[in-house]
């Protein structure tokens, strides 16, 4: 569904389910299998057939025009824009979806990224994960609204709701920095749940910020399943345990990110992220991404330590980002210093692109 505008800015957009066709033939057997090649995630597998492989959400063109409104107005008034991906894909294992294969991300990154790129003066298309987290709302994730509101009843049956601001550390504060945002409309959140939805959101997304050049900005943080199956070999209703074991077979997903830098929006800076497990390849698998996309940086990071350490490579460089102990015991976030950094790097690219 698609919100009306209000004044001073634009309001989020959220996209209905996507139908997927149905069929009875898919034969699901056994256990997981997979092919190894070790170089999979440096060959990029073609997108041109995306929107043969992954149903069209019905609504993906309302929501590339809402997208080139508010990258126009906020280009043509000097500013900035970034579109960030945030939160993980769904993956349905049934047309009528019982069964899936998730993604797992809270989405903390993007959010919080969100905030420092607002903090910064760009204007923010927050593409996230239905119920992940949100900018400025994360800060209060583990908080249960209801114990800190107290209802002060009236003889009428009306009531007033009061707020313990104790509860919420900063409220006050944090309230008068989204608010800002909302009033001059910075910030435009659109919604995805399935992987189909998110490739088909991000490809209208680069068409809608390719008018504004190098003033746009991808920093492409959500957690994207690198594995699908495909609309016409999936089962219609809910695989049976009866059946016995279970086995699937999924295809590669289409690398989008080649396109995206080369036809959709070649003049973009566009920033992609490499998470590892294992330190002694990160490197190796982030330069192979520069090599293989051709896009200006790669953030790269490891599971354990991701929160405190990470890596900004880039063609000619590679930058070590570390919060220090002070930095950790005054709460500040690694993804100050990312988007610091980037930002700075963004600026420069668009200097050498005039």
């Amino acid at each position: 569904m698609l919100e009306p505008n209000i004044p001073g800015g634009f309001t989020g957009i959220t996209l209905p389910p996507i139908p997927y066709s149905e069929s009875q033939n898919a034969s699901f057997t056994g256990t997981f299998t997979q092919s190894i090649n070790p170089m999979a995630s440096c060959d990029p597998a073609a997108a041109s057939s995306l929107s043969e492989e992954f149903a069209v959400p019905a609504h993906v063109e309302e929501v590339r025009s809402v997208m080139e409104e508010f990258a126009e107005q906020h280009g043509a008034a000097g500013r900035l824009v970034v579109l960030i991906t945030s939160g993980g894909t769904k993956v349905p294992l049934e047309s009528r979806t019982v069964r899936f294969l998730d993604n797992f991300s809270s989405g903390r990154r993007g959010a919080s990224s969100a905030e420092y790129f607002l903090s910064q003066g760009y204007a923010v298309i927050f593409l996230h994960r239905q119920r992940s987290l949100y900018p400025y709302t994360r800060l209060y994730t583990g908080v249960n609204l209801l114990d800190c509101m107290t209802l002060d009843a009236a003889r009428d049956g009306t009531g007033r709701v009061t707020m313990d601001q104790t509860k919420l550390p900063d409220i006050a504060e944090v309230l008068k920095r989204y608010q800002a945002v909302k009033s001059a409309g910075l910030l435009l959140p659109v919604e995805f749940n399935t992987l189909s939805e998110y490739l088909h959101l991000l490809k209208a997304a680069a068409q809608a910020l390719s008018s504004i050049g190098s003033k746009a900005m991808f920093y492409l943080a959500a957690a994207v399943s690198d594995f699908y199956i495909p609309a016409s070999e999936m089962p219609e209703h809910k695989i049976q345990s009866s059946n016995g074991p279970l086995q699937i077979s999924m295809k590669m997903v289409p690398k989008i990110l080649k396109p995206l830098v080369k036809d959709w929006a070649p003049k973009a800076f566009v920033i992609s992220f490499k998470l590892e497990t294992d330190p002694s390849i990160l490197l190796e698998r982030a330069r192979c991404a520069l090599d293989t996309y051709k896009h200006q940086a790669v953030v790269a990071n490891v599971l354990d330590t991701r929160h405190g350490y990470v890596v900004i490579v880039t063609k000619d460089s590679q930058t070590e980002l570390v919060l220090t102990d002070e930095e950790a015991q005054r709460e500040v976030e690694i993804e100050d210093k990312i988007v610091r950094n980037l930002s700075h790097a963004h600026t420069r690219f668009i200097n050498q692109n005039v």
